[in-house]
């Protein structure tokens, strides 16, 4: 699949997350609510799934030092 296509199918399922939320702030009986629930996080897994096949590479800041993770003071 090349990058244009990729980016093309993250954009796709993030406009799909953004419709099933705002679908979520509306009336919906149940089984409604459930399905686009169900929706919504298969949508929220396919977008994990591109981004990472798309940018392989995650840059993350190193972990904040605090006190579970501070060396004890003597």
């Amino acid at each position: 699949m090349m990058i244009d296509d990729k980016l093309a199918h993250i954009r796709s399922t993030i406009s799909n997350i953004r419709r099933y939320r705002r679908l979520l702030e509306t009336q919906l009986t149940e089984i409604e609510r459930q399905f686009i629930e169900r929706r919504l996080s298969e949508e929220r897994a396919t977008l994990d799934t591109l981004q990472a096949e798309t940018f392989p590479m995650a840059f993350r800041p190193p972990p904040q030092a605090g006190p579970e993770t501070s060396p004890p003071h003597r």
